[in-house]
């Protein structure tokens, strides 16, 4: 069973390209305030004002680059814990051949080999870091991990499991007025009847109980939303797996006033029924306007 934690005080170190970067990232969306290569010296100054700031919970990356000010972290952790700030350790590593690639691939140099091969840099760092390793409360090999692999374990090792969820906002939207950009999923509607034919719902919206009533009329809607429900249901926990917290579905009709916003409203409460945080924005719902003596279309009724 996974086990989740959430400390305030988290250092993040390791090996230069083992990922120290990307997972001081997920430290920060998941609302640490995050700082990068500090010297030790300044760390119980830092924690004493976040505290007196409001803020308790603190990640700080520390690195080879700091190798000046090394000498100085064994006695700065100890009065860090006399403080009752006992440091939750990453430690990041990979490799040498994975290591010695991903420097060949970003053309940058090591640190401890700016006139030397990567891998007598990588050797030198290894011993000077493993008296960190060895306080470490959670060691990663990289060496097989993507990014985003990395982003997801992060993500589950330090949220609680109320926090472990995907937020989920769904958008409504009139392709007349444009598709949304900033949105993972669309789903187009306008496959479906329309009521905006029907004379007596074309000045209301799919807000509106009658409009809901005539999209239930039809199999086809009962079968998309379900199939929608399904979708949605399979990958967002497999965004979570990733480290994707926020999943933003769209669906689009003609004017974003009927359709898309019944299916919208649908898809929300199907999906708070199964807990996740859901927010919905109808985008177009007025910008569409609808005369109301303009002629029908004349459009079968389901049987």
């Amino acid at each position: 069973m996974q086990e989740y934690i959430r400390p305030n005080f988290v250092i993040v170190t390791g090996l230069s390209g083992a990922g120290k970067s990307q997972v001081m990232k997920c430290f920060e969306d998941q609302n640490y305030y995050c700082v990068d290569n500090l010297p030790p010296v300044l760390i119980p100054d830092l924690i004493k004002l976040c505290h007196n700031c409001g803020i308790f919970y603190l990640a700080i990356a520390l690195d080879i680059r700091n190798k000046d000010f090394f000498a100085d972290l064994t006695p700065v952790l100890k009065q860090v814990e006399e403080m009752g700030q006992t440091p939750y350790i990453v430690f990041l590593e990979a490799s040498d051949d994975v290591l010695i690639h991903r420097y060949a691939e970003s053309r940058r140099q090591h640190p401890l080999a700016l006139n030397d091969r990567a891998a007598n840099g990588i050797l030198k760092e290894r011993k000077m870091l493993k008296f960190l390793k060895d306080k470490a409360s959670l060691v990663l090999d990289t060496s097989k991990t993507t990014s985003h692999q990395l982003r997801g374990l992060i993500f589950q090792h330090f949220n609680s499991k109320e926090n472990f969820q995907s937020k989920l906002h769904i958008v409504s939207f009139g392709f007349k007025h444009g598709a949304p950009t900033d949105v993972d999923l669309i789903f187009d509607c306008r496959f479906l009847p329309n009521p905006y034919y029907i004379e007596n719902l074309r000045k209301l919206s799919g807000l509106d109980e009658p409009v809901q009533e005539y999209l239930h009329n039809f199999e086809t809607y009962h079968i998309f939303a379900d199939k929608i429900i399904d979708l949605l249901t399979f990958l967002l926990p497999q965004y979570l797996k990733e480290g994707k917290r926020q999943v933003n579905v769209a669906f689009g009709c003609t004017g974003g006033r009927h359709r898309s916003v019944a299916l919208a409203e649908e898809i929300a409460q199907a999906m708070i029924k199964q807990h996740y945080e859901t927010s919905v924005e109808h985008r177009d719902i007025k910008l569409s306007a609808y005369i109301a003596n303009s002629a029908p279309t004349q459009q079968q009724a389901p049987k």
